[in-house]
């Protein structure tokens, strides 16, 4: 059965949105738990520069890639975690926000919503794709990564996993 140029169109734009949401849960291309995480130095949104091997043998760290500051989920979903912040800070963690925003676009998001934890600018998504978490339309996937005090992924998951779940991976 033939099908017309329109309907074939219609197709292909289903099966481009379906293998895009695919991409976007994929967990081939994460950084495996027990390896030791790829280190990196990027800006926050003051201008202050954070060096991942700094916080070796002193926190935990939790990074938490997201597509975008101000969006719905995400908002939530850092939100959240300020929320929980005395919980975090108990338990010997930081956490450090990124995506590919600029650092003013980060200072109003953070300011906005008071987050006490910097958010990381990520323009060229070279952490993102250290971390797995670069997609090839260029969002960033979200992705939440717990990092032992001794470089080493403890965890990982994608999408938007509640603050008591994240938690309970650095015990």
């Amino acid at each position: 059965m033939a099908i017309g140029i329109g309907a074939g169109l219609i197709l292909l734009g289903v099966m481009g949105v379906a293998f895009l949401m695919k991409s976007m849960g994929s967990e081939d291309d994460l950084v495996s738990v027990g390896r030791v995480a790829p280190d990196f130095t990027a800006s926050d949104s003051d201008g202050k520069t954070v060096h991942l091997a700094e916080s070796q043998g002193k926190k935990a760290v939790i990074l938490v890639f997201y597509p975008g500051d101000g969006t719905p989920v995400c908002t939530a979903q850092l939100c959240a975690l300020r929320d929980n912040w005395h919980k975090i800070e108990a338990s010997g963690a930081t956490v450090y926000g990124i995506n590919p925003a600029d650092a003013k676009a980060h200072t109003q998001f953070s300011k906005d919503n008071r987050f006490p934890f910097p958010l990381l600018v990520d323009s060229d998504h070279k952490i993102a794709k250290l971390y797995g978490c670069d997609s090839a339309v260029g969002f960033t996937k979200r992705t939440v990564y717990v990092i032992g005090k001794d470089g080493r992924i403890l965890w990982v998951q994608r999408g938007n996993p509640s603050p008591d779940t994240i938690l309970a991976a650095l015990k």
